[in-house]
């Protein structure tokens, strides 16, 4: 019951039906006792601006999520920027700081990785292919560098993006090897889908599924369904997948403790999380 007492944390984005974590905060909020909700809200991005400045000026919104197509946007609207957020170029946390100053963070990456260390996949000393440049394929990559690949290969659509990924990972992680605008999966360890391709009934796969390596590590963001047709694909080709809410567990508790609430861990998650497709 939402109510005049309710705290309320913005789920920023759009469109908003594929929205995952109000499924899996929320009831864990309420296990626990807690007054807080996680609340989408669907804005477009030439609203977004204006809306993300006059949603903390109200007093019950303790924070907000950001996710596509507003997390490289974000890092222009808010005062300050964690160093994961300035490596990723993207944002996807949010909070208003005693100053009265908008602070960004950046959990995807972090997310991700965890997430592949609890599959027993860890990065060090792979080779990794990340398709999609944005937000989320920015702090996949930067993560992936901080857990030690000794390769990169980054694609976009917009070589554009990739070129400046390539360029902030190489001030920061200087013995990279970053390669840009391929996306042969072949000699990759880990290949990871960070487009929306999957989230649309037809969408073509992100990359030639039939050149992935039997044993290599795939994951994917796309949470619209829990086994896209990609990872379908790799599953089918002897692959090792993450799906996308896999990385959305293991993210929250970082955010959670960006937020100063109490601590839970992805397992705890789990446990009350009451996820539909």
């Amino acid at each position: 019951m939402i109510s005049g007492h309710t705290r309320l944390i913005a789920h920023l984005g759009f469109p908003t039906e594929s929205f995952k974590a109000p499924m899996i905060y929320n009831p864990w909020f309420a296990a626990n006792g807690l007054d807080i909700n996680v609340m989408p809200m669907g804005v477009k991005p030439e609203a977004y601006p204006e809306l993300l400045r006059s949603l903390f000026r109200t007093t019950n919104v303790i924070g907000a999520l950001i996710t596509m197509p507003h997390k490289v946007a974000t890092t222009a609207l808010v005062d300050s920027l964690s160093p994961t957020a300035q490596i990723a170029g993207a944002c996807n946390a949010v909070r208003l700081n005693k100053a009265g100053e908008l602070e960004g963070d950046m959990f995807d990456g972090e997310g991700f990785v965890r997430g592949m260390l609890q599959k027993g996949q860890p990065a060090q000393g792979k080779r990794a292919l990340v398709v999609g440049s944005g937000g989320v394929g920015s702090a996949i990559s930067a993560s992936l560098a901080a857990a030690g690949v000794t390769a990169l290969t980054l694609f976009d659509t917009r070589r554009e993006s990739g070129e400046a990924l390539a360029q902030r990972l190489r001030k920061h992680y200087p013995t990279l090897q970053v390669t840009v605008g391929e996306r042969d999966p072949q000699g990759h360890d880990i290949v990871v889908n960070a487009t929306p391709l999957g989230m649309q009934p037809g969408d073509p796969l992100p990359l030639d599924v039939s050149r992935l390596t039997p044993g290599c590590f795939v994951g994917e963001v796309v949470m619209k369904s829990a086994v896209t047709p990609f990872l379908q694909a790799a599953r089918e080709r002897g692959c090792v997948t993450q799906q996308g809410v896999d990385m959305l567990f293991e993210m929250i508790p970082a955010y959670l403790a960006f937020f100063g609430l109490p601590a839970a861990t992805a397992e705890e998650l789990r446990q009350t999380a009451e996820i539909r497709y």
